[in-house]
């Protein structure tokens, strides 16, 4: 335990055990690292539960520079990304399922930036001035993989950027992809990847409310009220909401998306620790 008051971000003993072999330890040699790794990831989640400028660090806390290097060197060596799939693997064996998922499900989420320098734009269908991200789960909402980009850029294209950088290889039971309407000219790159792609989405004709799949024949029943959830893709807008209780992620603070997408994982990180030492 960290010789302060505990922030209710902090990770717990049982935490900590289970993210310390995924956090790279000191090199051997030279001077020993006056800064703990736990310490360093204390601080890390503090930014991602609170949302707070790097500057803004609580002094009880490693200095923010040093946590802000470690950060950067860890998101540019890949750690977060990793650590997300090597914790998504336990906790899908937790359940008695397989390591790798048969199925993924694709959706994307718009978000405003705050306007600093970096790619950025106007998603008009959903009056957002940001990014979006892209992400792939499994069929219990766990993030595999994610792709930020300007919210101006089509789902398509998005989509196709976020399946060229999934490796597959990692993930080898993997046969089906359900997604929505925008993604619906993925079929090639699917196939490419050896993927079944299934449209799950409201027609853009006929009956409002019924959720068909792509050539099916709209039933004509009677327009129905309300909100439903898509099958299948529920479980995708059940992530963003996960995701979105990092205040961190409420917005896209970030210049570089690269950056942003270390956060999502990042809050997808934090997430599985915690329900994998819920259950130990």
């Amino acid at each position: 335990m960290p010789l302060r008051r505990c922030y209710p971000s902090d990770l717990t003993d049982e935490e900590w055990a289970l993210l310390e072999p995924l956090i790279p330890a000191p090199k051997p040699g030279g001077r020993p690292a006056k800064v703990s790794r736990r310490e360093i990831m204390n601080a890390i989640l503090y930014v991602l539960k609170n949302g707070i400028p790097w500057r803004a660090m609580p002094h009880d806390l490693p200095h923010w520079s040093t946590v802000y290097h470690y950060f950067r060197r860890w998101q540019k060596e890949g750690v977060w990304e990793k650590a997300v799939q090597a914790l998504v693997r336990r906790d899908r064996e937790r359940e008695g399922r397989p390591a790798s998922p048969s199925a993924l499900v694709m959706d994307s989420q718009s978000v405003k930036n705050d306007g600093k320098r970096g790619p950025r734009g106007n998603d008009g269908a959903k009056k957002v001035k940001g990014r979006k991200r892209q992400i792939l789960t499994d069929t219990g909402g766990r993030l595999l993989k994610v792709f930020v980009h300007p919210a101006n850029e089509h789902d398509k294209w998005g989509g196709r950027a976020l399946l060229a950088g999934m490796g597959l290889s990692l993930w080898p039971r993997v046969r089906k992809l359900f997604v929505d309407w925008g993604y619906r000219g993925l079929k090639e790159t699917a196939s490419s990847l050896g993927l079944e792609l299934e449209v799950v989405a409201r027609p853009y004709a006929g009956v409002r409310g019924v959720w068909v799949r792509e050539g099916a024949e709209v039933p004509e029943i009677p327009r129905e009220r309300g909100f439903k959830p898509l099958p299948k893709r529920w479980v995708v807008e059940r992530t963003f909401a996960w995701l979105g209780r990092n205040r961190r992620l409420a917005k896209d603070y970030e210049e570089n998306p690269r950056v942003s997408e270390a956060w999502v994982y990042l809050g997808m990180l934090r997430l599985l620790v915690k329900r994998l030492a819920r259950a130990a």
